[in-house]
């Protein structure tokens, strides 16, 4: 199992208006191309430096093939879209994570 995990400080100004778009229509787009599983949104507890507000948005995986497909499939579309509405107004960094245990009592 992989999780695709994309991290991002919104600027205030957006904040709003990106978490209503992240919620209602990206997060169930990147869900409709059929290669993630489940999707959780977290909000990072800690105080920018840079201000904003950050999150980290993990995409659960069944494999390395199916991120890579979604990679050559969709990834510039989706994003390009949030390009246009929030430009400059966010920074972002994505980063591969391998599940090696998950429990759950």
């Amino acid at each position: 199992m992989y999780i695709y995990n994309v991290t991002i400080n919104i600027d205030d100004s957006a904040h709003k208006d990106w978490l209503k778009w992240m919620v209602d229509k990206h997060i169930p787009d990147m869900l409709a191309t059929g290669k993630f599983l489940s999707a959780k949104m977290c909000k990072v507890l800690v105080d920018e430096e840079m201000g904003g507000t950050t999150y980290s948005i993990q995409y659960k995986t069944a494999n390395k093939e199916t991120l890579e497909a979604y990679y050559s499939e969709n990834a510039a579309y989706l994003r390009q879209e949030g390009h246009q509405l929030f430009n400059g107004k966010f920074v972002a960094f994505r980063t591969e994570l391998e599940l090696i245990s998950e429990q759950e009592i």
